[in-house]
């Protein structure tokens, strides 16, 4: 048996089993622990290096799950003699910065874990869409049987890489309604937001240069960051969003040139933006010519609270590029977004949007402006904001009943989310899935929405997904499933060592 160096830093955000994660996999690629070479037993290792015993247990899970380590009962921990090393070093950019690659980011065995939330009879809390009953199925028959009548293979063709524009009007005059002066010339239509996302990025990230975010983020960011190979900073939020001390200290030592941000209902926190934080924001991107990518595809799902602008109604400088669309709030399939963005920006997402798909299908950018036309999208929003406030006072008090005691969550004004943060005591989300998923009940791990392994012990839950009674018994079974891992936890620390 070998006697591990593992330097941890306490004060890191990083959690300690990730640290120990990296430095044990860091010395097997190496070759300082050699295959076969026999480790520490969890209780002898936590003290020997002054940690809990948890944290031990669940890196060396996860050394095993990805084949760095093998277990043999009655015999102890070894490293595995099928292990390869990974692509996780650093590399070299064109600014002579070492950015760590998309190893970093959240690993995608939870991704995959959580993939077996979509078995049918589980009730679901994982998703990010609204629930199919709020969809407006008939209003949509009509408009599709009306385009088609009208405009016959019109409606089937290629339409402007820039858009249908009726459509591209359309989304002027309901973003004018926002505080958002633009024209029509300025409106990108793009199959979702997630793809306005991704074209933003691709167009003005260039080699070399790192993408910003917050620490928790979207996971569709990172999913197109890890995708597109670019390197993924996230800055720490406070109550109020993103923090600006820790901003500007990472543009004076970095100089990105992107910064991607939900003012408004934020996914997966459900945190706001006050006005204040909004305007500094502004007043530091300008200063230091930092553009911001604004999503604002939750701003309105707001059910109590005062209405605050998009950044993009109070930008003055012109750093602010507006992403939303039509998928959260009226109908997710037909994959309709939007893209605001001065010209000089915009020419070169076009570009990118002319390279990924041509245009963004006509039939369904026709359907979708002739919605809007007949004031559907605003009977929609006030119906679901309705329904999602009962069903988020469903899950306030279904979160009281059956979670454990030292659960913490968000009070959201606001958005789908719960944001629920476990007792660090006890077990971890990604051990509280799969315990919950033998109970037909799933939610999303928080660590998928973090860059740097953060998020152990939180989890993201729609509650928006279901109706009051069924949160109900999903909350239970999860809080039923937490209290049956935490009574094998103690059944574990008393266990003799191996």
């Amino acid at each position: 048996m070998v006697d591990l160096n593992i330097p941890l830093n306490r004060e890191s955000e990083e959690p300690i089993y990730r640290q120990l994660i990296r430095h044990v996999k860091l010395q097997i690629e190496s070759g300082t622990l050699a295959a076969g070479t026999r480790l520490p037993a969890s209780r002898e290792l936590a003290q020997i290096l002054d940690i809990s015993r948890i944290s031990v247990v669940n890196a060396y899970a996860e050394l095993r799950a990805e084949g760095y380590l093998s277990a043999h009962t009655g015999r102890g921990t070894f490293v595995s003699r099928d292990a390869h090393p990974a692509a996780n070093g650093t590399r070299h950019t064109s600014n002579g910065h070492d950015h760590q690659d998309d190893s970093t980011l959240p690993d995608s065995s939870l991704r995959d874990m959580m993939r077996l939330a979509r078995r049918a009879g589980v009730i679901n809390f994982s998703h990010g869409t609204p629930p199919p009953d709020f969809f407006p199925i008939a209003q949509l028959r009509d408009a599709i049987n009306t385009v088609l009548d009208r405009d016959g293979g019109n409606a089937l063709t290629y339409e402007a890489s820039e858009g249908y524009m009726p459509l591209r009007a359309a989304v002027r005059d309901y973003v004018s309604a926002l505080g958002i002066r633009c024209t029509a010339e300025h409106v990108l239509i793009t199959g979702g937001a997630q793809q306005a996302i991704d074209m933003v990025i691709q167009a003005l990230v260039t080699d070399g240069q790192t993408l910003v975010t917050t620490n928790p983020t979207y996971v569709g960011l990172i999913d197109i960051a890890r995708a597109r190979r670019i390197p993924l900073h996230g800055v720490a939020m406070d109550d109020d969003g993103i923090r600006l001390d820790m901003l500007e200290n990472y543009i004076l030592d970095q100089h990105p040139r992107l910064l991607y941000i939900q003012p408004s209902f934020q996914n997966p926190t459900g945190n706001i933006m006050p006005m204040h934080r909004r305007r500094q924001l502004l007043n530091l991107a300008n200063e230091y010519k930092l553009l911001l990518l604004e999503d604002s595809v939750y701003h309105e799902f707001r059910y109590e609270g005062e209405p605050h602008p998009p950044l993009k109604a109070l930008d003055e400088y012109g750093s602010v590029i507006h992403v939303s669309g039509f998928t959260k709030v009226l109908l997710p399939g037909m994959r309709i977004g939007y893209v605001i963005a001065q010209n000089q920006h915009l020419e070169r997402i076009v570009r990118v949007k002319l390279a990924a798909d041509i245009s963004t299908p006509s039939l369904n950018q026709r359907a979708i402006y002739l919605m809007l036309q007949r004031g559907i999208l605003a009977q929609q929003i006030e119906r679901n904001n309705r329904e999602l406030k009962r069903r988020r006072n469903a899950a306030m008090e279904a979160a009281r009943l059956y979670f454990p005691q030292g659960t913490v969550w968000n009070v959201p004004q606001g958005g789908l989310y719960l944001w629920v943060r476990l007792p660090s005591d006890g077990p971890t989300a990604a051990e509280l899935f799969v315990a919950a998923l033998q109970r037909d009940v799933a939610f999303a791990i928080g660590n998928i929405f973090y860059t740097n392994g953060c998020g152990t012990h939180r989890l993201r839950l729609n509650f928006g997904m279901q109706k009051p009674e069924i949160i109900h018994e999903g909350f239970r079974r999860i809080g039923e499933a937490w209290r049956s891992l935490a009574h094998e936890y103690d059944d574990f620390e008393k266990a003799p060592l191996l």
